[in-house]
């Protein structure tokens, strides 16, 4: 959990600086669960934070820290960050897992709760 704090709190102020991002969303839970919405200008440009700094780097470490991760990417017509419930349901209907080295079973049956938040 360590890596994890660190790499999240500079990916944070990473994301909110990056050339076409237009918002943030964080929510942590109980049991280190941890949500992340964003907004983007294009394509190239989540691409490009995707990569590069601690984002970039966290990213490698992911692997080898979670048992459960996903993601979702969709376009809309307004540029307000997803309610939760929203960013779940697509997550559940449109998302995919992430490679995790040592997945739990929900993870392998791609089973996400809803925030709490």
């Amino acid at each position: 959990m360590p890596g994890f704090i660190f790499f999240a709190a500079q990916t944070n102020p990473q994301a909110r600086r990056s050339p076409g991002n237009g918002g943030v969303n964080l929510l942590r839970e109980a049991g280190n669960i941890f949500w992340t919405a964003t907004v983007w200008d294009s394509d190239a440009a989540v691409k490009q934070y995707m990569v590069s700094g601690a984002h970039g780097k966290a990213m490698r470490h992911l692997i080898h820290w979670c048992d459960e991760a996903s993601v979702v990417r969709w376009e809309q017509p307004t540029t307000a960050l997803p309610s939760w419930p929203e960013a779940h349901r697509r997550l559940q209907s449109e998302g995919r897992p992430s490679k995790v080295r040592f997945p739990s079973a929900a993870h392998q049956r791609f089973e996400i709760p809803p925030p709490r938040g």
